[in-house]
């Protein structure tokens, strides 16, 4: 049975679905906004881009971001810091502790010839003040993961004992109901990059990277067909060479995002299109689908494998998105929005890959910045919604559950002329209950993340909590995102 009192029942899968009619699974892209960080060009900054996203610090009340600066000074990237009070519009931090271009006054955030910071959480669960950052940090090579330590994002202590296996990304989360730390890596199998899980409850001691995601048949068939679709469509860039030879495509990397008792993965599907002979390496497109999980270990893809941040039109140069997109870590929940940050960047692949195509795009402009940092935003529970097929309407009908107590919410967006009509029936006979019928219930008729459904006051109604029942959804011109009792 589910459990609506204890977590929103989500339509990511049929795990709260036992049967439904005339409805279809449909998935939504978070809206996007304009970039939050982009390269500061007066300290020669060509990218930015970051493995980590904001974390909330309740002792200043500000947002605070650790990312990382491409820089023609020093020709790598540097870890910087900056904080918000919004999320959206970013300060600089005068960190003040390393020389940077002969000057401290700067916001550089960490500096090592022998690790490489990847990526930074705030626990304010850890009771030891002194371990209240947390985060990974990779060797010269950017290979591994070694846990560090700190009280103040600045100062760390890095773990000297035995890393986590790793290639060259990964991600770091907490899930709080498992209360424990996840890390998810990145190793090599024969279907080229793919997701290994590591997890600690101690973040000392992990566990051995476990696959728990790789591409498969229907991935190769998908890149060949993203591929075209985006050299068909002028109002994409196409990628510099296609050359029609089979590539793998491949899982390049997957936050995970703990959520009302699921976890909903992003993996991040590279469609490779042709050699990138001068970095030894390929070009072609990063874009990031939706995957879902009960224990973060077996997946489900979501939605047919549908592109949840998918890359951008040109539009005369308005948008950086255009070869690759990669989210920086886990999205956000804010209130009634679930906030997405992303790297955004124009292509993939050396330079000279670009001298024959036109000038008027790929010029000094295109390549210098190349990568910003991007915010998109979804409604709350909006990754996937079940909608009708056609204007007849459709049915849904819940897994059983207990109703003891409670309201029952809906999330659901309910188009003019449309609506969402609920019916408690019992759970084996399918029988309404009597008071609670459709013609007993008042339909919802608009938009709202939480409408109360509510009956009409009935003499006969009967008392709920004496056994399971489900729920029946009756859907015209609507999409019902999730149910849950308050």
């Amino acid at each position: 049975m589910i459990d609506p009192q204890r977590n929103r029942q989500l339509f990511l899968n049929d795990d709260a679905v036992e049967s439904m009619s005339g409805l279809r699974r449909i998935l939504h892209q978070p809206i996007n906004s304009t970039p939050v960080i982009i390269p500061d060009r007066s300290r020669g900054e060509r990218a930015v881009q970051s493995a980590s996203v904001p974390q909330w610090n309740p002792e200043t009340d500000r947002w605070e971001w650790w990312y990382k600066g491409f820089t023609t000074y020093t020709d790598e990237y540097v870890p910087l810091h900056a904080t918000s009070a919004d999320g959206v519009c970013w300060e600089e931090t005068e960190v003040g502790l390393y020389e940077w271009n002969g000057k401290r006054a700067n916001n550089v955030a960490f500096a090592s010839a022998k690790s490489n910071l990847c990526h930074v959480i705030r626990d304010d669960v850890d009771p030891d003040p002194q371990r209240r950052y947390k985060g990974l940090f990779s060797d010269e090579q950017h290979m591994d993961r070694y846990p560090g330590v700190s009280a103040d994002g600045f100062h760390w202590d890095i773990s000297g004992g035995p890393p986590i296996p790793s290639h060259d990304t990964s991600t770091l989360v907490y899930d709080e109901v498992g209360q424990r730390y996840l890390a998810i890596v990145k190793h090599r199998t024969e279907w080229g990059r793919s997701a290994f899980l590591a997890t600690s409850t101690d973040f000392i001691h992990w566990s051995d990277p476990e696959l728990v995601m790789h591409t498969d048949e229907l991935d190769q068939q998908n890149r060949k067909q993203r591929i075209q679709a985006v050299v068909d469509d002028l109002a994409y860039l196409s990628p510099p060479v296609v050359d029609g030879r089979e590539y793998l495509a491949q899982l390049y990397m997957m936050p995970v995002l703990p959520y009302e008792g699921l976890y909903v993965g992003f993996p991040l599907i590279f469609n490779p299109s042709g050699a990138d002979t001068a970095q030894n390496n390929h070009t072609g497109l990063n874009q990031v689908e939706l995957a879902v999980s009960r224990d973060a270990r077996a997946w489900e893809r979501v939605a047919d494998r549908a592109i949840f941040v998918g890359v951008q039109p040109w539009n005369g140069g308005a948008n950086f998105g255009t070869a690759q997109v990669a989210l920086c870590g886990v999205p956000i929940v804010r209130d009634e929005e679930i906030w997405v940050y992303y790297i955004a960047c124009r292509h993939r692949g050396h330079r000279d890959l670009f001298a024959h195509m036109d000038p008027s795009i790929y010029n000094d402009e295109f390549f210098d910045p190349t990568t910003v940092i991007c915010l998109a935003r979804l409604r709350r529970d909006g990754f996937v919604s079940l909608d009708p097929v056609d204007s007849s309407g459709g049915d849904l009908l819940s897994k059983a559950f207990d109703w003891t107590g409670g309201s029952l919410l809906v999330n659901a967006d309910v188009k003019a002329g449309g609506q969402v009509a609920v019916e408690v029936v019992e759970a084996s006979s399918l029988n309404p209950l009597p008071g609670w019928s459709t013609d007993d219930c008042q339909p919802l008729c608009e938009d709202d993340l939480a409408c109360e459904v509510k009956w009409r006051p009935s003499t006969a109604r009967t008392p709920l909590g004496d056994t399971p029942v489900r729920l029946r959804f009756h859907l015209r011109q609507a999409s019902l995102y999730s149910f849950w009792l308050s």
